[in-house]
């Protein structure tokens, strides 16, 4: 797993033990940053389910204003830490080790919008509608921002209230689907 492009290109990043965590393969990291590669300069990016964080760190290598990492494992976010620090990131970065519907709360309540929201849940444990709704709920993305879920490719389509998905990318057992308001 490495930084793919930007000021921290060719870093390798550490991930974290066992089976919990389930890093996005770098070709289709490459892919999905090739597509939002226009919007990343200088965006407030929030990476939910943040893992080993290379998705947070990425967006920030090429270009983002900040990145959040959230998530609820300790060993995740221990990794994010040491991540973070190799890439020299630390002022960019604001990690938060609890609950993703909770941080989510948290950052509502301080005001907090983000031009792109990442989540990748962990597969088949219905955690990924709960947090869109909670975005929603909470008016967390900014009106002109976009979400990306990174899905297993079997799961079903994603409707809301307020979001409607706009483009999905397909990989072999992995889809990426992006979302914005509707209208």
């Amino acid at each position: 797993m490495r930084i793919i492009s930007g000021s921290a290109r060719g870093l390798k990043l550490k991930a974290p033990d066992g089976l919990n965590t389930r890093p996005t393969a770098d070709r289709i990291k490459e892919s999905l940053f090739n597509i939002i590669a226009p919007y990343l300069y200088d965006c407030s990016f929030l990476d939910l389910f943040s893992g080993s964080g290379a998705i947070g760190i990425e967006a920030l290598s090429r270009g983002a204003k900040d990145a959040t990492f959230v998530d609820f494992d300790k060993n995740s976010i221990n990794i994010i830490k040491q991540n973070i620090k190799l890439a020299k990131f630390e002022e960019k970065s604001n990690i938060y080790n609890i609950d993703v519907l909770h941080t989510i709360d948290l950052l509502s309540n301080n005001g907090k919008k983000f031009d792109i929201i990442f989540l990748d849940p962990p597969y088949d444990k219905g955690l990924l509608i709960p947090a869109l709704k909670k975005i929603e709920d909470k008016n967390l993305l900014k009106d002109d921002g976009f979400i990306i879920c990174e899905q297993h490719i079997n799961e079903p389509e994603i409707i809301l209230d307020k979001l409607c998905t706009y483009r999905i990318k397909k990989y072999k057992i992995t889809k990426m689907v992006f979302l914005e308001y509707k209208n």
